[in-house]
């Protein structure tokens, strides 16, 4: 069954600084040796990490930014890749978790912009949404407990009113985190910056690469945009006008 992911209308209309994209890849799995690739893009972002704290990255800061809009102070909830990258620049490395996940956090800090990797058959469709929060959405920490967004929070919401993740690029769920059993990924890239419209197409192109250089698979992508805003996944893979 093939499956839509877009950004509502109010999310463009609200942050139309936003640049999006996503990618599916079907027939990935725990056996491969990323280790090598991991490395090349973490020191491509340690690199950068010499120069500069990854809080005076203008791609960064422009999350920062988005987070302040949100409500939420940027220095307690952090996108996805400032948290990232804070624990590169502290600890010198980065976890590692599945090779999917591995070589996705990798390419995030590189490019220094939240990559959200979901395990697409966790996902109950038709519809997938980056959305405001009503407020009854059931999140699972990966803790194992249930938490509620608040309303009005930026969440993605499934089509069972499950939400995947929390205050937008901040936190996902262990509902659908990639495992062991995993074959079918979702990925899903998001920039506020000003070069974001560059960086996000080579993303997932980089991605993308690397996926197939590691994984008998063939990723299908899209730049999502508020004219093109849906990205239809599944079987066959397609981005469509929405």
């Amino acid at each position: 069954m093939s499956m839509r992911f877009r950004h509502a209308d109010a999310i463009w209309r609200d942050y139309p600084e936003l640049t999006a994209g996503a990618l599916c890849a079907i027939g990935v799995g725990p056996a491969a040796d990323v280790g090598e690739r991991v490395a090349a893009w973490t020191a491509r972002a340690a690199d950068r990490l010499a120069d500069a704290t990854e809080g005076a990255f203008p791609e960064v800061l422009a999350w920062r930014r988005a987070f302040a809009r949100m409500g939420l102070r940027p220095t307690q909830y952090r996108c996805a890749a400032e948290a990232l990258l804070r624990r590169l620049r502290k600890e010198g490395a980065l976890p590692r978790i599945h090779p999917v996940v591995d070589l996705c956090n990798a390419i995030s800090v590189a490019y220094a912009v939240p990559v959200a990797v979901l395990d697409a058959d966790r996902i109950a469709g038709p519809l997938l949404e980056v959305r405001y929060a009503v407020g009854d959405e059931h999140y699972t920490a990966f803790g194992g407990g249930t938490e509620h967004p608040a309303p009005g929070e930026v969440t993605f919401a499934d089509s069972a009113g499950r939400a995947h993740a929390r205050r937008w690029t901040n936190r996902q769920s262990g509902h659908s985190a990639v495992g062991e059993h995993t074959s079918r990924i979702l990925v899903v890239a998001e920039a506020m910056h000003e070069g974001g419209a560059q960086a996000v197409p080579e993303l997932l192109k980089t991605l993308a690469e690397e996926l197939a250089a590691h994984w008998p698979v063939d990723p299908v992508t899209a730049v999502l945009t508020p004219l093109t805003p849906e990205f239809t996944f599944g079987d066959r893979v397609r981005p469509t006008l929405g």
